[in-house]
């Protein structure tokens, strides 16, 4: 997923409040992760190359495609009990900010922002 000329970068950690990330994510050496309670906050999820990764779900990029500002990726995503693949829509509204789109609803959107991961 990186690596491309003109591609938006997701690698991060991304909550739905900037000023709740160390409420939502913990990092454990190099290796981010969720707090117990992180969803009260608002939630999140992590993306890491192809690998996005949520409280309850990893999903692996199958496709990703880049139209200007917006990224489409369908995923493959495992949960502890079932397997779906899924359609993930995004904008990017500046370099640590983004908002999940909801084909079909436009007036329907989710905003993200990168958490600073130190």
């Amino acid at each position: 997923m990186n690596g491309r000329a003109g591609a938006v970068d997701l690698n991060g950690a991304w909550a739905t409040s900037a000023d709740q990330c160390d409420k939502v994510f913990t990092r454990e050496g190099d290796k981010l992760g969720f707090t117990e309670m992180s969803e009260v906050y608002g939630g999140g999820f992590i993306v890491d190359g192809d690998q996005l990764i949520g409280k309850s779900a990893r999903c692996k990029v199958k496709v990703r495609r880049d139209v200007g500002t917006n990224v489409n990726l369908i995923a493959t995503c495992a949960t502890d009990i079932m397997l779906s693949s899924v359609q993930f829509s995004v904008k990017a509204l500046d370099a640590n900010s983004i908002a999940r789109l909801f084909p079909g609803m436009e007036d329907m959107e989710i905003r993200y922002n990168r958490c600073p991961m130190r």
